[in-house]
């Protein structure tokens, strides 16, 4: 596993690749660069300021309580599919940085 700068930075990589109006999960950025979904959380809670952060969700396409509003205008924004719920439609919008890995090889 590389150093935490090398995994903040691997995991900060991805984030920047995925596209307006879609999502991906902790888990499936973890699942790319290593660790485990808490990992990844911890590095976009200190560094994920600068990327789309918005766009790294829960499992169930959930974030957390206090990034729910300037999270929803930027769905708004991109188009991003919402369930009524006020949570992204994380069928319709899940974007899978594994196949995106396996592209640009």
């Amino acid at each position: 596993m590389p150093d935490a700068e090398e995994y903040a930075e691997a995991v900060l990589r991805v984030v920047e690749r995925i596209p307006r109006g879609r999502v991906t999960t902790y888990g499936a950025i973890a699942d790319v660069v290593g660790g485990g979904p808490r990992q990844v959380g911890a590095v976009m809670s200190r560094h994920g300021g600068p990327v789309p952060w918005w766009r790294v969700v829960r499992a169930d396409g959930s974030l957390p309580p206090s990034h729910e509003d300037e999270a929803r205008q930027c769905y708004l924004e991109e188009g991003t599919p919402i369930r009524r719920s006020g949570s992204v439609d994380i069928v319709a919008a899940f974007w899978s940085p594994k196949a995106q890995r396996r592209r640009s090889r």
